[in-house]
C-alpha cells in the first residue's frame, strides 16, 4: 500500500490518522506542494491522479483519490478498529460532521484556493491569511454548535471511540492554530483534540512526524 501525501496537507493528514487508528501499514511517498511550482502539477503525479491533489492511495492494483472515499475504502476493507458507528443514525452524523469539515470549510481554504487569491487576484498576504482565518473560523463556529448540541458527543466527536468525524477535526484544529485563529469559544473541539491527542495513531500521523516534515 502506498500513500501520496505532503506532511501539510490536511486531506493527507486525515488518511494517515485512519491508516494508524486500524494498525494498516503504508509506504509513505511525499510529494512537495510548494517545491518547483509544487510536484503534484508535475507528469509524474498526474499519472497517479489527474486532479493533482493529495492524497492518493495506491492498494490492490487500483488508485484510490479523496480522502474520505480512501477512509471509506478503508473502513470497509480493514473492519477492525472501526470508525464509524453500528447504527444508521450514528454513521449519518459522523459523515455529516467529516463533511461539514471535508467540503463545506476545507475546500475554501485549499492551497490553489489561497495561490488564486494571491496570484490572481492580487490579495495581499494579509488579506489572504484574513481570509483563510475567517473561513476556518465559520466552519469551526458550525462544528462547535454540532458537537456542543448533541447528546452524541463524547470524549471524541461521536461517543468514546475516535471516527472518521475526529480523523478531520484534528487536521483542522493545527490548520486552526497555525494561522492564528483563536480556539477559546470552541471549548468541545478543543477537549476532543486534546483527547485524540493523547493515542499514538494520531501522534504518529502529525505533520511533524512525516518523513517530508520541515
Amino acid at each position: 500500500m502506498k500513500l501520496y501525501t505532503y506532511f501539510r496537507s490536511s486531506a493527507a493528514y486525515r488518511v494517515r490518522i485512519a491508516l494508524n487508528l486500524k494498525g494498516v501499514a503504508y509506504d509513505a511517498v511525499p510529494v512537495h506542494l510548494l517545491k518547483d511550482g509544487g510536484e503534484q502539477h508535475g507528469a509524474a503525479y498526474r499519472a497517479v491522479n489527474p486532479s493533482e491533489l493529495i492524497p492518493a492511495l495506491e492498494t490492490d492494483g487500483a488508485t484510490l483519490a479523496q480522502s474520505l472515499a480512501i477512509i471509506e475504502y478503508l473502513e470497509e476493507v480493514h473492519p477492525v478498529m472501526p470508525l464509524l458507528p453500528q447504527d444508521a443514525l450514528g454513521r449519518a452524523r459522523v459523515r455529516a460532521l467529516a463533511q461539514t469539515i471535508a467540503s463545506d470549510t476545507h475546500p475554501l481554504t485549499n492551497l490553489r484556493v489561497l495561490r488564486h487569491l494571491k496570484g490572481t487576484l492580487g490579495l495581499s498576504e494579509d488579506d489572504k491569511n484574513a481570509w483563510y482565518r475567517h473561513w476556518l473560523g465559520e466552519g469551526m463556529r458550525v462544528l462547535e454548535a454540532q458537537l456542543a448540541n448533541s447528546p452524541a458527543t463524547g470524549r471524541f466527536c461521536h461517543g468514546d471511540m475516535p471516527t472518521i468525524a475526529d480523523c478531520c477535526l484534528v487536521p483542522q484544529v493545527f490548520n486552526a492554530r497555525r494561522v492564528g485563529v483563536d480556539l477559546a469559544p470552541f471549548p468541545t473541539i478543543a477537549a476532543i483534540d486534546a483527547a485524540c491527542a493523547g493515542i499514538p495513531a494520531f501522534q504518529a500521523a502529525h505533520p511533524s512526524q512525516q518523513p517530508d516534515a520541515e
